[in-house]
């Protein structure tokens, strides 16, 4: 029960900031998509790359003792996408706009809460090492899936490494590597503007919810159980060929059950890839994960 109630502590800041948005925009009409289209964009590339590079380049990461849970992250994200793809054509959905969500879970600002009131101050760093997994995969697959079939695209395919969150993942893992610290007022100030990315998100997915269609829901629904449950079939499948302690398997476990994250939505709007539906499958994802992370943190307790 104690469990059941701290996820529904984090969740439920999640709708009301969706909620606020979505009462904004049905009070300011058009003007609304308007402001947040910029707003938008600055979150992508200044807010977003911050949260990013704080995370990774704080003191409380770790990347040598987390290397078997970066990979079990790389292979669950990929795996998931790989199996969202012929699911999304048997069910005649665009791939880019099914895919990449299945492929980028709420990770940041779901996870790393849940990891810490689950397994203590040493889960934290783990949760880290899983976020920027999942990251690297997104921001090179799910990017590419993203750009597919479009005719403005040009430029070497490793592109995406100047991309604003591939430079701050690349700067944030030189730091965590080289011991090097960013100076504390300077840090202080970046990882406020990287925390102000998650309300600006959510508050952005409220004005989406705005252009959401009953058609959408059905799209919603499927996305919302298909995420955690590919991400817990290969994460079984990982359990039985990776050696990992028991904090580390129960982690793996609640990285796989996570709902799809609220930086999808934002990347369909900026590609303009049927963002109300991307809306609806995050939103019905992070109300779904009530069901599917218990189930992922009793999986992870399994002997």
């Amino acid at each position: 029960m104690a469990v059941l109630e701290r996820i529904i502590s984090i969740i439920m800041p999640v709708f009301i900031i969706v909620g606020a948005g979505y009462l904004y925009a049905r009070l300011r009409g058009d003007s609304a998509r308007a402001d947040m289209t910029t707003m938008n964009r600055v979150s992508m590339e200044v807010f977003c790359p911050l949260l990013v590079f704080t995370a990774l380049s704080g003191r409380d990461f770790d990347l040598t003792s987390n290397a078997v849970l970066i990979l079990a992250g790389f292979l669950i994200s990929l795996g998931s996408g790989l199996l969202a793809w012929p699911m999304a054509r048997m069910l005649g959905y665009d791939t880019r706009s099914f895919v990449p969500p299945m492929m980028y879970n709420n990770c940041g600002n779901m996870g790393l809460p849940l990891a810490l009131f689950a397994f203590g101050a040493a889960g934290l760093p783990a949760m880290i090492a899983l976020f920027m997994a999942c990251n690297l995969v997104f921001f090179s697959v799910g990017i590419t899936i993203l750009e597919s079939g479009r005719g403005n695209r040009k430029g070497s395919p490793l592109a995406f490494l100047a991309s604003p969150m591939m430079l701050s993942m690349i700067a944030g893992i030189g730091f965590s590597l080289s011991g090097l610290a960013v100076p504390a007022p300077l840090f202080g100030a970046m990882k406020m503007m990287g925390d102000a990315s998650i309300p600006l998100m959510l508050f952005a997915l409220g004005i989406r919810m705005l252009d959401v269609s009953f058609r959408c829901w059905k799209i919603g629904l499927q996305g919302a159980a298909f995420c955690p449950l590919a991400g817990l079939a290969v994460a079984r499948l990982l359990d039985v060929f990776l050696t990992l302690t028991a904090q580390q398997r129960g982690l793996m476990y609640l990285f796989a059950a996570l709902p799809p994250a609220v930086f999808c939505f934002i990347m369909a709007e900026h590609y303009q890839q049927e963002p109300d539906r991307v809306a609806a499958i995050v939103l019905l994802g992070n109300l779904a994960s009530l069901l599917f992370v218990p189930l992922g943190l009793w999986m992870g307790m399994q002997t």
